[in-house]
């Protein structure tokens, strides 16, 4: 599954925000760059594009120094009711391993940015989480952390049955001690970080169990409205607009290639020449207009100096980023006002 090629419930985003609220921040440093609103993100019937939510994301990690761990329990609070019809599929299914299925059929109906895979082992199913490549390894690891988190949640809800797993493993740094005990609770197992897979063991007895409300006509009724739900959902946005997506998700340091692009979309870079003409712009416009807006993000966080921000965007030293900005603007780079005016 390519999660671009679809778009998503604004649930996850108001998830997303009562997490960070309840650590702290604001609901303006959470959604800033996204140009969402909470109107919008209050209205069921918006639909958000990948981008926007990676971008709440993003904002999340890079106000908390550790995030190991922060995934896990975001994703414990993912609820049957946050996954609507695919909720209600999965309560219905007939047995766990069955729900499990479901969610890997619809996917892009979860909240996941992470590919799942299954086998059978002895007495335990096994489940593998990969996040995606393109993006850096703190995003990975949240990404990766929250389906994982979310999994567990879903078991505990479709089965009544608390702490369901055998193992963990995660390949992120360990979460900070002082949350071990309530990851270990919540998960009937010690998590093993530095490991060299994401994985979740579940013992069989629990995936093969029939489940308290298991019904077989609503669950198909979910499963054909969930396959309607996709359809729905599913992109029809220009080359351009698929660009920005995807320069926007990347690293802020990550100046992609346009092969990598091309590799992204499953075509050659002589074709998204010509797809960009047929649009009117460039690849290095995109481009151009992608480190623009993640600079002017930067320059607007207190926290920074000129230098770092240059850092963070991959220049090799401020004077190379006042000249990019200068070009992109008109103008030399300055902090935001709560910082005072400070050109290089």
């Amino acid at each position: 599954m390519n999660f671009w090629n679809f778009t998503r419930s604004p649930a996850s985003v108001r998830l997303l925000l009562d997490f960070g609220r309840s650590r702290g921040f604001t609901t303006a440093q959470l959604l800033a760059g996204t140009q969402l609103t909470l109107a919008q993100i209050e209205n069921a019937q918006v639909s958000l594009s990948p981008g926007q939510e990676l971008a709440v994301i993003a904002n999340l990690l890079r106000m908390v120094p550790d995030c190991s761990g922060l995934g896990l329990q975001l994703g414990l609070g993912y609820q049957l009711s946050a996954y609507g019809v695919l909720g209600l599929g999965m309560m219905s299914s007939a047995t766990a391993f069955d729900a499990l299925r479901l969610v890997q059929r619809f996917l892009p109906l979860t909240y996941s940015y992470v590919a799942i895979t299954h086998r059978r082992d002895g007495d335990l199913d096994k489940l593998w989480f990969e996040p995606p490549a393109s993006m850096d390894a703190a995003m990975q690891g949240f990404v990766a952390e929250r389906a994982m988190g979310a999994t567990v949640r879903v078991l505990c809800d479709i089965s009544g049955v608390s702490a369901p797993l055998t193992a963990m493993q995660l390949r992120g740094r360990p979460a900070p001690t002082s949350i071990h005990g309530e990851l270990a609770e919540a998960l009937g197992c010690v998590p093993r970080w530095r490991a060299a897979e994401n994985l979740v063991a579940i013992p069989r007895a629990l995936t093969q169990r029939a489940l308290p409300q298991a019904n077989v006509t609503t669950a198909a009724m979910c499963e054909r409205m969930c396959e309607e739900l996709v359809e729905q959902r599913r992109t029809q946005l220009d080359t351009p607009t698929l660009v920005r997506e995807y320069l926007a998700a990347t690293p802020d340091a990550c100046t992609p290639k346009l092969a990598d692009v091309a590799a992204f979309l499953c075509t050659s870079e002589r074709s998204l020449k010509r797809w960009f003409h047929d649009d009117g712009t460039s690849f290095r416009e995109l481009l151009e207009e992608s480190r623009r807006t993640k600079a002017d993000r930067l320059l607007g966080n207190p926290h920074h100096s000129l230098t770092e921000v240059a850092e963070r965007l991959g220049f090799s030293d401020l004077s190379s980023f006042s000249q990019a900005y200068k070009r992109w603007t008109g103008q030399a780079p300055s902090l935001s006002p709560a910082r005072g005016k400070l050109s290089p």
